[in-house]
């Protein structure tokens, strides 16, 4: 009996422990390989055998995975006695920004934070593998340019930046101390007693 090419495929993202790209399935071929369009096709047919299972081909930003679905996380997720990693406030805002302002140095990151932005936290999100340093700002102290990595886009199941929510449109801080009453600060005089 011979084997689909489906069947090979879907061996293949069953057992990585990754995402596979199209290049990395037709290497593990012996001559004549399969095409691209071949392996197109296969997958195709691995999406269409997954819409009545509980798992589905999943196209991420470097490649192909099989999942389960969605709806189903919360069954499997009680197999697990480990809770999901939780991230402070500080992680998820600092690589809020640089998802959405990329590339971004760490000193803007802390001028729209309003506060310092340690650098354990910038290690520990490179560390993870969800953001790099691509280069530096053209200014004094050549400040470090971060970006968003595609293990951040495999992390969150995107394919592409753009697959990002949009952001409330917030309004622009400096209308805001226009519209706002401001009171002049109270003068003293020299004798260092407030006068009206």
């Amino acid at each position: 009996m011979e084997i689909k090419l489906s069947e090979i495929l879907e061996a293949l993202l069953l057992s990585a422990s990754r995402p596979i790209g199209i290049e990395d399935m037709i290497k593990v071929f012996e001559d004549p390989k399969p095409t691209k369009d071949d392996i197109r096709n296969a997958l195709n047919e691995i999406d269409e055998a997954c819409i009545s299972r509980g798992i589905e081909l999943k196209r991420i930003a470097t490649g192909y995975r099989l999942q389960v679905k969605q709806s189903l996380s919360t069954y499997v997720a009680k197999l697990w006695e480990e809770k999901p990693q939780k991230f402070s406030k500080a992680t998820l805002e600092t690589l809020s920004l640089i998802a959405y302002k990329q590339p971004i140095t760490r000193g803007e990151i802390e001028e729209i934070r309003g506060v310092t932005v340690g650098t354990q936290l910038m290690r520990g999100l490179m560390e993870r593998g969800w953001v790099k340093i691509v280069g530096q700002r053209d200014v004094p102290g050549r400040p470090s340019l971060y970006s968003t990595t595609k293990e951040f886009l495999d992390y969150f199941g995107l394919q592409h930046l753009r697959e990002l929510p949009d952001l409330p449109s917030l309004p622009d801080l400096k209308s805001i101390e226009l519209e706002l009453p401001i009171d002049e600060p109270e003068k003293l005089d020299d004798n260092s007693q407030v006068i009206n």
